[in-house]
């Protein structure tokens, strides 16, 4: 978003609905540039990083009894099967590709939502909780590291 609007507010705002950057009137023509110029190498970074880690298609994630099959964009509960938005499905998919692994709400930012922001912002953790609600008794899956992000739980833990 390029705007003469520059109150915090705004700025939430505006990445809340999607915004991949925000710059404020009067601004350098030089920094513009520069903002595209990273904002383009990391979604070649991103892309390239995707298709060399993907999933065969007939892979199945599981984590005790939930299980997502890619594939077909469909998410179980001990053989239910779950209705998820297609932002909690991303979510999840993530989560349960890297089980252990802690991701920070800007890394969750960036690669669900497909933007970057330097603004503290709750979208992530409102994400989050409708996941926990939608999953039942399998919310527990998704652990909150104080300070940090989150993480899927350990199957063992």
């Amino acid at each position: 978003m390029l705007t003469a609007r520059g109150d915090e507010y705004d700025r939430v705002l505006g990445f809340e609905v999607g915004a991949d950057d925000y710059v404020v009137k009067p601004f350098s023509v030089r920094e513009l540039v520069m903002r595209v110029r990273g904002m383009a190498r990391r979604f070649h970074e991103r892309r390239a990083a995707r298709s060399s880690a993907q999933q065969p298609a007939n892979k199945l994630l599981q984590w005790r009894g939930l299980g997502i099959d890619p594939a077909r964009h469909r998410v179980f509960a001990d053989g239910s099967e779950l209705s998820l938005r297609p932002l909690e499905f991303k979510l999840l998919t993530m989560l349960l590709e890297h089980p252990g692994r802690v991701f920070t709400r800007g890394e969750l930012l960036e690669e669900v939502w497909g933007i970057t922001s330097e603004v503290n912002t709750r979208t992530v953790d409102t994400h989050v909780r409708r996941l926990r609600e939608r999953l039942g008794a399998y919310g527990e899956a998704v652990e909150t590291v104080h300070g940090f992000g989150y993480r899927l739980r350990e199957p063992s833990a």
